[in-house]
């Protein structure tokens, strides 16, 4: 439920920095899983290498996790050089397999995953190229490939890598769903890759993304609330004008839906208070000032008591903003 309280497209909000994305962009190295025979040798080998990587990455975690606990320790100062050695025979082992076979993509993507933990990005990114080139049609690299560029750029590739792990993989949601969201972060970079006029056309492009995800994955609860957390982004129709009262009414009434649509998904009463939340957010930022404690006065859950605080606040400050002074 943390994920998705108050904003967790918040780096969105920025105009275009690379790093914006780095925690944003999800990643993957297997979703598209080839059909192999797991009696086969070469099959076998394989997946002893992940076994190895997997034990490795499993006992470095406890080793981060004790320096964390004991900063300045021995096993703090340690810790890179036991990083290194641990990973050391399990490098190893992806190199002498692909010595003998160059042409195993997965080998390579998994290779490629363990340097880009180690921080070894260019050679990360040279075994990813090399997988791309080996099997083109494969949507993985791609999107690999893709996350690397979110994070250090450039932000064009990011764009046409994800783009093209969706035109390989159209069937899979979750390369639909890292486009949209690269093409909120680096909306400066996506207008012109979709050749849109200005910002709110680019928001819209990745509402639209978002939502055809969610078509193709409509009881995931997470995407329902990436799909309700644009209409953060959206700017509301300003004016006195009936036209643009009505659209800013309609734009708050999209936007209120898409939080009722994930409201019905919720797993439990946690994840339906923090939508609530979520609405009395949307409706402050409408001047929808009843409604939106309403939705406050729902929300009795103790675990989100100072989050219920803060946006109790920003409503209040809004509903001040908003009230002529008297004469």
């Amino acid at each position: 439920m943390n994920e998705l309280l108050l904003g967790a497209l918040s780096a969105l909000l920025s105009t275009n920095p690379v790093l914006a994305a780095s925690n944003v962009v999800a990643r993957t190295t297997g979703l598209t899983v080839p059909v192999v025979n797991p009696a086969d040798p070469l099959e076998q080998e394989y997946q002893r290498l992940l076994a190895a990587d997997d034990d490795a990455q499993a006992e470095v975690d406890e080793w981060i996790k004790e320096a964390e606990g004991q900063p300045g320790s021995t096993a703090a100062l340690t810790l890179p050089a036991r990083i290194r050695q641990r990973f050391e025979p399990v490098e190893a082992g992806y190199v002498d397999f692909l010595r003998r076979h160059p042409g195993h993509t997965r080998a390579r993507l998994a290779y490629a995953s363990l340097l880009g933990d180690l921080g070894r990005f260019d050679e990360s990114v040279a075994q990813m190229e090399k997988a791309r080139d080996l099997d083109p049609t494969n949507p993985v690299p791609w999107n690999n490939l893709a996350d690397h560029f979110s994070h250090f750029g450039p932000a064009r590739k990011c764009l046409e890598y994800f783009a093209k792990a969706v035109e390989l993989a159209p069937q899979e949601p979750l390369y639909r769903m890292n486009l949209a969201t690269a093409v909120a972060v680096f909306r400066v970079d996506a207008r012109e890759f979709y050749q849109l006029p200005d910002d709110q056309a680019v928001l819209r492009k990745a509402l639209e993304l978002y939502r055809e995800a969610f078509r193709q994955r409509p009881s995931d609860f997470k995407l329902a609330t990436d799909v309700a957390q644009m209409y953060y982004l959206l700017e509301i129709p300003s004016g006195d004008d009936a036209a643009s009262r009505a659209r800013a009414a309609a734009l708050f009434e999209e936007g209120l839906r898409a939080w009722t649509e994930a409201e019905k998904l919720a797993r439990d009463d946690l994840d339906r208070e923090g939508v609530a939340l979520h609405k009395a957010r949307l409706a402050g930022m409408y001047g929808r000032f009843d409604q939106a404690r309403q939705f406050l006065a729902s929300v009795t859950h103790p675990g989100l008591a100072d989050l219920k605080a803060r946006v109790a606040r920003g409503v209040e400050y809004k509903e001040k903003a908003a009230t002529p002074p008297e004469k």
